[in-house]
């Protein structure tokens, strides 16, 4: 056929569509066609989806086009889709046993096998052809691309561009579809959109609502001169209300052709459930909601299409609106309150989101030492410190305080070393309802003595581990092991314990039990460990990491390790007076130690501590 009488065609089968459309018969679209190649041709690589088959097997196109236009549908599209993918990959397919096919040769095959099969089933005065184009071509070369593309195109023209599964409106987008109107070939544009946003073929949603700014752009698509906007490439039930929805913002023909088909590492799922008559009565849906254009995607096979094609036969576009809502029929009752009752813990509290207390944290005040949401957790989960006076040492942002005042403790009193943290303390106290039952002084744990004693004390204090060659001049003492501080709360419990008091104390895993259990049975306490979480090492960890090693050296303190990344382990600990006047259970002597020599910072190797440390 000559160049001009290609030409001639191609005007008259858009023509025809146009005709369609404002006679308000429906245009029928067909289905997918990589899901209808056999597994051979590619169509299980997700980014050729069966482009090959048009380098090795051109009788396997013409079987699925053929199915379709017997189907009865309007436009056949062309197995072009990946086209944009295999030119961003070096413009090559390569068969297996075949010669490379660049793609300008894959191009003209599309449109080349499509027309062949319109004419040889006798429908080529009413059967368009689509040439599609994924959204790889929305790249830097795009607009290059579709230049080469209309002169490929100049002897193998399509009745229409199909560009399809779309989902993000970048500016670059606007260059493209301005460079293909420029061939003076229609272009439909095809998105994977619902009413949630940008949607994919599960149903998943890429991001929240942002359909006015993309209804925006489908009325400048249509300023541009885009033919048709269509909604592609998503579940059947998440199509529900976008038609009525951009309908508001453009008077272009509208369409629908979601997906059956899911690719999975295991090969393809289908919805096996949804037959032809469910089907059609889908097509009706749309159809109703005043979809103009209607076919399928990824797993629509013929018989879904053919019967779709006889139920809408005899409809006009009507004008339902389904866009008072974001969610589907389905959707919502999967989120009615009987259907998804609340995540609440065993007090009826919520967990979604849990009641965490209202904080502000002043500058130079820490947000959190390890471990200090474990101690946060079991305070809540427990309701820890109800109608007790409690202590917390080392108060920070006044995280443990708040919560113990929460849970309904008579008094809380708080201390730190720093007047920041303390008047961060208050600040929050004041901030959840609670500053009347809580006291702050400002103090430094190491001459620090209680005054009084607590039915509960809880603790968590720094604990990093410094080398003496690399801390600044300061006047704090150099914490070579890191438990300094902890080690100065385990002794002071004695007297700031009431006698049927607990503490709860967290310590790192860089602190080593063995001394920990010595200084535990010393103060004649008792402790176990009641609870423990991971955590990557922190920042202020990492930046002793040397040290860190030759302390695990030196004694059983450790890290967890994935590669090159540490992992610490928080302990938390609950501490009693000992009912046996420092005798640890089990009948061990305080320090846990049957032998060993001793080791750097008094510590002795090689004895068994008590139960529970």
């Amino acid at each position: 056929m000559e160049k001009q009488d290609l030409a001639a065609r191609s005007d008259s089968g858009y023509e025809r569509l146009q005709t369609a459309l404002v006679e308000q018969r429906c245009v029928v679209l067909d289905g997918g066609i990589a899901t209808e190649l056999s597994p051979q041709h590619g169509q299980d690589y997700e980014r050729l989806w069966g482009i090959e088959a048009l380098a090795s097997d051109l009788d396997a196109v013409r079987d699925v086009h053929r199915s379709y236009v017997d189907a009865g549908v309007d436009l056949l599209t062309t197995n072009t889709w990946a086209l944009p993918t295999v030119i961003g990959a070096g413009g090559y397919i390569q068969p297996a046993g075949e010669r490379p096919l660049h793609w300008m040769e894959v191009a003209r095959r599309g449109v080349q096998v499509a027309r062949e099969t319109i004419d040889a089933a006798g429908r080529g005065d009413e059967c368009a052809v689509a040439f599609s184009l994924n959204g790889d071509i929305d790249g830097p070369d795009g607009p290059e691309t579709i230049a080469l593309l209309e002169r490929v195109l100049a002897s193998q023209k399509p009745d229409l561009l199909l560009l399809e599964t779309l989902s993000v409106v970048r500016s670059s987008l606007f260059a493209v579809v301005e460079a293909l109107l420029a061939t003076s070939i229609p272009v439909w544009l095809a998105f994977r959109r619902c009413p949630h946003g940008l949607c994919g073929v599960y149903g998943q949603h890429w991001g929240g609502p942002d359909n006015d700014a993309f209804g925006r752009a489908a009325r400048r698509f249509e300023e541009m001169g885009v033919s048709a906007l269509l909604v592609n490439c998503i579940p059947p039930d998440h199509v529900d209300g976008m038609v009525s929805h951009l309908r508001d913002f453009t008077d272009m023909p509208l369409g629908v052709y979601p997906n059956l088909g899911y690719h999975t590492s295991a090969g393809w799922r289908f919805e096996s459930e949804i037959g032809g008559d469910e089907y059609a009565e889908l097509a009706l849906h749309w159809r109703a909601e005043g979809a103009q254009i209607i076919g399928g995607c990824c797993g629509t096979r013929p018989e879904h299409i053919a019967a779709a094609r006889t139920a809408l036969a005899a409809t006009r576009p009507g004008r339902e609106r389904r866009s008072q809502s974001t969610t589907s029929a389905s959707e919502r009752a999967a989120m009615s309150p009987r259907a998804a009752p609340a995540w609440s813990d065993r007090r009826g509290r919520s967990l979604f989101p849990p009641a965490f207390p209202k904080l502000a944290r002043h500058p130079e005040v820490p947000v959190a030492a390890p471990g200090s949401y474990l101690l946060w957790r079991h305070l809540f989960e427990h309701g820890i410190g109800a109608h007790q006076r409690c202590l917390d040492i080392g108060s920070g942002v006044g995280l443990q305080t708040v919560q113990l005042a929460l849970n309904g403790a008579s008094h809380v009193h708080a201390i730190d070393r720093s007047d920041q943290a303390i008047a961060n303390t208050l600040d929050n106290a004041f901030r959840n309802g609670v500053a009347e039952r809580v006291t702050t002084e400002v103090a430094d744990v190491y001459p620090w003595l209680p005054e009084e004693r607590y039915e509960l004390v809880v603790a968590n204090l720094p604990q990093v581990p410094v080398d003496p060659l690399s801390q600044r001049v300061s006047h704090s003492p150099t914490d070579y092991w890191g438990r300094s501080l902890v080690d100065q709360v385990i002794k002071k419990l004695q007297l700031a314990l009431a006698p049927e008091g607990s503490a709860l104390l967290i310590v790192t895993s860089l602190l080593s039990r063995e001394r920990t259990v010595e200084l535990v049975s010393s103060a004649e306490l008792v402790a176990e460990v009641i609870d423990w979480e991971l955590q990557n090492l922190p920042r202020e960890f990492e930046e002793q990491r040397e040290h860190i090693e030759q302390i695990e050296q030196l004694t059983d303190a450790h890290t967890l390790s994935i590669g090159e990344q540490l992992v610490l382990v928080t302990y938390l600990l609950e501490l009693r007076h000992s009912p046996r006047g420092g005798q640890q259970p089990g009948g061990q002597q305080p320090g846990g130690q049957q032998s060993g020599g001793q080791q750097p910072g008094g510590q002795q190797r090689g004895g068994r501590p008590g139960p529970g440390l």
